[in-house]
């Protein structure tokens, strides 16, 4: 990290993973082209993330080839004038992690994973989720994510004087 004064620790940029209205993971096709796609990601706990997708494509095509990963997350983005400077930039919270992906094949870990999917982003309609579930577990794949280090965060912020908040600084 070039601007080591904008670090953050790994609590707080899983808690941008967690907050995050979506992850973009990077893989690399069998012919060496990078494919980012942003996709509705789950944790299970610090190191275990799910997405689920169809049964055959890209992503699975790309994890089949190199199963190395990259996730990136962004909970805040904002454009402000600096308050000091007058600088055009962003207040953001941003969080990257290096993983390995694999296809789930064990059905109970593929129904754990699209639980904390659906937990997640669907929270007050968990009463269908076993019907969802019996309906297309056939036709869905549940790919586990399993990061290699915790994540690093970065972040810009100004405080209430207008200051920078630097090193870690929280308010």
């Amino acid at each position: 990290m070039r601007k080591k004064s904008r670090e953050m620790d790994s609590a707080w940029a899983l808690e941008v993973m967690r907050k995050a209205p979506y992850i973009t993971v990077s893989f690399i096709t069998r012919d060496g082209m990078a494919y980012g796609v942003p996709l509705s990601l789950a944790c299970t706990d610090d190191n275990t993330w799910y997405f689920h997708c169809a049964t055959k494509g890209e992503k699975l095509e790309a994890i089949a080839a190199n199963p190395r990963v990259c996730l990136s997350a962004v909970s805040r983005c904002t454009p402000v004038v600096g308050p000091k400077d007058g600088s055009f930039t962003l207040q953001y919270s941003s969080a990257i992690a290096f993983g390995v992906a694999e296809l789930v094949t064990d059905d109970s870990e593929k129904i754990a994973g699209l639980r904390a999917i659906s937990e997640r982003f669907l929270p007050d309609h968990m009463a269908a989720f076993d019907d969802a579930v019996r309906r297309s577990l056939s036709c869905t794949a549940v790919v586990r994510i399993t990061l290699l280090a915790p994540p690093t965060g970065k972040r810009k912020q100004y405080d209430k004087n207008g200051d920078e908040m630097k090193y870690g600084r929280m308010e």
